[in-house]
């Protein structure tokens, strides 16, 4: 059989191209319709980054990023003993948390706190001492999808996450946000912030936050469910993960999954991957 792993965006969009998914879409671009599959693509869910910044008080990684110096010593404390910034992931603190306590019986928002500070992930870091504390709403409604633009594979598909298109979601998120501003003006907190960046002191009313969320919100990398499990009408997958109507084919990624895990998707990504491999091998013991 055939094993399709290409993650929650170009799972469907070679579905789409291999003649499988909606049968209008399909059609528009000029591609046989091997099996009309409506669900194909749809359903995308993704955890949306809400990124508040401060200048400290004290040095942080920024301070050794902006130097060559520090560069230098963070490379060989790296080399050296497999210790320093280096050897961490980025965000070396974190929690989860409910950010709107009388709706959520479980933690509706998860936290990245990290000891430096830029414009974006991965951009380069601001030129004064800066951390950051990031947050996402665990379990988004709000629902996108990816669609192919044309026949052409190496055109990249349509993306659209849909991000904070029901209220739950623009309230939890705000919530985020709100929650950030409260740990970092807590006692322990207060002689570390020499000021608020981002959002920003002028930023102060639900609306205006839920502004800046729109704005500079962005992906945390964790798109799923574009080609999910389940057995309504918009399922791709049965239970043991095969395509419906089309033989000797499984999708084997986080498109699986029919709605969003709370919090990170790499584990759950091995796990879905380690069940897959289970459920191979009991089908083909059957079929021998």
């Amino acid at each position: 059989e055939v094993l399709l792993s290409a993650g929650s965006i170009q799972s469907p969009q070679l579905l789409h191209l291999s003649g499988i998914g909606p049968q209008a879409l399909l059609a528009r671009h000029g591609i046989p319709v091997v099996h009309d599959l409506p669900g194909v693509g749809e359903n995308l869910q993704d955890h949306l980054q809400i990124r508040a910044t401060y200048e400290s008080t004290r040095p942080t990684t920024n301070d050794q990023l902006n130097s060559w110096i520090g560069q230098v010593k963070l490379g060989w404390q790296w080399l050296a003993h497999r210790s320093g910034p280096l050897a961490v992931g980025i965000n070396q603190g974190g929690c989860f948390m409910r950010g709107l306590p009388a709706e959520a019986k479980t933690p509706d928002i998860q936290f990245h706190v990290a000891t430096l500070s830029a414009d974006m992930a991965g951009g380069k870091v601001h030129p004064y001492s800066g951390f950051t504390m990031s947050t996402c709403q665990l379990r988004p409604e709000s629902r996108g999808h990816v669609r192919i633009r044309s026949a052409d594979p190496f055109e990249p598909p349509e993306m659209h996450a849909n991000y904070l298109a029901t209220d739950l979601d623009r309230r939890t998120t705000v919530a985020g946000v709100k929650a950030s501003r409260a740990i970092a003006a807590s006692a322990a907190m207060r002689p570390l912030v020499r000021r608020e960046v981002k959002p920003g002191p002028d930023v102060a009313s639900d609306e205006a936050l839920l502004e800046f969320c729109r704005d500079s919100g962005a992906t945390i990398f964790h798109p799923t469910g574009t080609c999910k499990m389940g057995i309504d009408r918009m399922a791709v997958l049965d239970e043991r993960l095969r395509v419906r109507g089309v033989e000797r084919l499984r999708v084997v990624d986080c498109s699986a999954m029919p709605t969003l895990v709370s919090g990170n998707t790499n584990a759950p990504a091995v796990m879905l991957a380690e069940k897959a491999a289970d459920m191979i091998r009991e089908d083909a013991r059957r079929s021998i």
